[in-house]
């Protein structure tokens, strides 16, 4: 895979369920971080430490655990990195009255139902950045209010490849819009299996050592885009304890719209 120097490269490839998105910035060494997980703390049917060993084997340099409304499976997967060539950040993913909203580099809790400026407000607060996640997922769980109210609100970043999206479609509108706001942007698997540990992820400058390292390049958009979109058997596959309406609804969808994937936003 060649290097590009800016935001200027998309690459779709592959048959049913495969798509290879990619989009690099110009590094003679580079690491991959998936920014979004979930683990037996949550959602998950992983353990952290099953997350980690995955992440390590697949040659995956940083993770951030991302469960929902805590920072358990964060704690345990970092202590057990701790011997291990993988960086690993605490994070979380929160509910805000408007949607879904991860906090990256967040050490203490926050509540989830609270606004998402104050949502937003209480990750900076700990020196966190607030990422808005799979924003334009529809039906499962894309940002309430579409672009306005993402434009409105302003977050740190825009989670601009997610592997587990119903459609390529989605992610394609998702870079778009950081692209049109000057937002920047993360990516990450949202596995809730460690099978599918790697499928999203940017690519950084390997000099990075830290989590405040890792903060500073995605907010000087220091990043590339990498990542293999999970297919509809493996999104169910991945769903971990979701609701069985929410995998009908989203299989519907999928039916209904099965044309939505030809749409291209570049």
């Amino acid at each position: 895979m060649r290097f590009i120097s800016d935001f200027g490269a998309l690459l779709k490839i592959g048959g049913f369920g495969a798509t290879i998105q990619i989009l690099r910035v110009k590094y003679e060494f580079f690491m991959k971080a998936d920014l979004h997980m979930h683990t037996t703390f949550s959602d998950g049917i992983s353990t952290p430490e099953e997350m980690v060993e995955t992440a390590v084997k697949r040659g995956i340099k940083c993770i951030c655990i991302t469960d929902h409304d805590t920072l358990e499976g964060a704690a345990k997967a970092i202590k057990f990195a701790s011997n291990k060539d993988i960086l690993v950040i605490s994070g979380i993913e929160l509910v805000s009255t408007s949607g879904d909203i991860l906090g990256i580099n967040v050490k203490r809790i926050i509540p989830s139902g609270l606004s998402a400026k104050d949502t937003v407000k209480e990750i900076r607060k700990q020196g966190g950045i607030a990422v808005i996640p799979h924003p334009f997922n529809k039906p499962l769980n894309a940002f309430w209010g579409g672009e306005n109210a993402l434009a409105k609100l302003f977050p740190d970043a825009i989670e601009a490849f997610n592997a587990s999206v119903a459609f390529s479609y989605f992610n394609k509108k998702a870079l778009n819009f950081s692209r049109k706001n000057n937002l920047s942007f993360t990516a990450g698997s949202d596995s809730h299996n460690k099978k599918y540990v790697g499928r999203g992820y940017i690519e950084v400058s390997d000099n990075i050592l830290n989590e405040k390292d890792l903060v500073k390049a995605i907010m000087e958009k220091k990043a590339g885009l990498g990542g293999e979109k999970l297919s509809a058997w493996e999104i169910v596959k991945n769903g971990g304890h979701t609701d069985v309406k929410d995998i009908i609804s989203y299989m519907l969808y999928k039916r209904k719209n099965k044309n939505l994937d030809a749409k291209i936003l570049l």
